[in-house]
């Protein structure tokens, strides 16, 4: 047995096709079903029915494709450990970020990525605090963009930036007539959330100084699942938020009947940072990455050194 076959035993699981499966596995067919024969043999087990029209796998060849799929990971993770030893700056970098930092921050760095680490793939997913940790934790990711605090002993942390949070307001809120908008201001007005989970609502209620979520009000039953939908209840009309300072660069600033306006309040901000595990062997490539970040923030947000 050899990692060969597994690819092999994978490819016709996946096809349900030797010749689909040879194909993929850029060898003839008979090849190919010599090979996954010679393993049945091995095994003493019948990986495939085979009839004129079908193959389908038996059920211990389901159990032993997921030990197949398993030890293929593990050879790719041997692969990668090895390849970032001769280059920590080549092959796929697989980073997570919370869907309130990815759209705005993303856009600002994917092409000087590119242009400066052409062989550094970016493999992006967007998914909630809680998630990205999970994945991280499961070595599914390399490392997560976060916004807030982690103390894990087997995680560690690199500060990027302070990101402070805008008022985002319909043009005809009283907040309009308000030369500043002051902590006090804050406090007396309920603002539209996002739902339960995002990590910018909980910020948006620290800032406000807020312990729960208001049960009562109009405001209760309006929470939104993205930081878009949230704003486009701003634009008609439904109350105010708190938008990141990244966000403002975003496509709903312009011709929606929406006013920002800075917060001067202490602490009004919150910190992104780079959450990886401690054993990561490519910290090479994460602090490539930091610096691209660095050297393409706008002067709306704090970079926070790493040296």
């Amino acid at each position: 047995m050899n990692l060969r076959d597994l690819q092999y035993v994978i490819a016709v699981a996946e096809t349900h096709h030797f010749g689909k499966a040879a194909e993929r596995c850029y060898v003839s067919q008979p090849t190919l079903s010599g090979q996954i024969k010679k393993l049945e043999d091995e095994l003493g087990v019948t990986l495939f029915e085979r009839t004129n029209r079908s193959v389908e796998i038996t059920p211990i060849g389901t159990t032993i494709l997921n030990h197949a799929r398993h030890l293929m990971d593990q050879a790719e993770a041997i692969r990668q450990a090895a390849q970032a030893w001769q280059d920590p700056l080549a092959g796929p970098l697989r980073i997570g970020a919370i869907p309130t930092l990815s759209p705005y921050l993303m856009p600002l760095i994917l092409v000087p990525l590119r242009q400066q680490h052409p062989q550094l793939k970016l493999v992006l997913s967007e998914e909630m605090t809680h998630i990205l940790l999970d994945r991280l934790r499961r070595h599914e990711i390399d490392a997560a963009l976060l916004a807030t605090p982690v103390e894990e002993p087997d995680l560690a942390v690199m500060p990027l930036f302070d990101e402070p949070f805008w008022l985002a307001h319909p043009a005809d809120h009283p907040f309009y007539h308000l030369d500043e908008i002051s902590q006090a201001d804050l406090d007396n007005t309920q603002l539209l959330l996002l739902s339960e989970g995002h990590c910018l609502a909980d910020q948006a209620m620290a800032v406000c100084h807020l312990k729960e979520r208001p049960e009562t009000g109009e405001m209760a039953d309006l929470r939104a699942a993205s930081l878009e939908t949230l704003l486009q209840l701003v634009s008609a009309g439904f109350g105010s938020t708190l938008v990141p300072a990244l966000a403002l660069g975003g496509s709903w600033s312009t011709g929606r009947g929406i006013v920002t306006r800075k917060l001067d309040i202490p602490n009004a901000s919150r910190r992104v940072s780079l959450v990886y595990r401690q054993t990561f062997p490519r910290k090479a490539a994460l602090e490539a990455f930091a610096a691209v970040i660095h050297s393409h923030l706008p002067n709306t947000v704090r970079a926070i050194s790493n040296t």
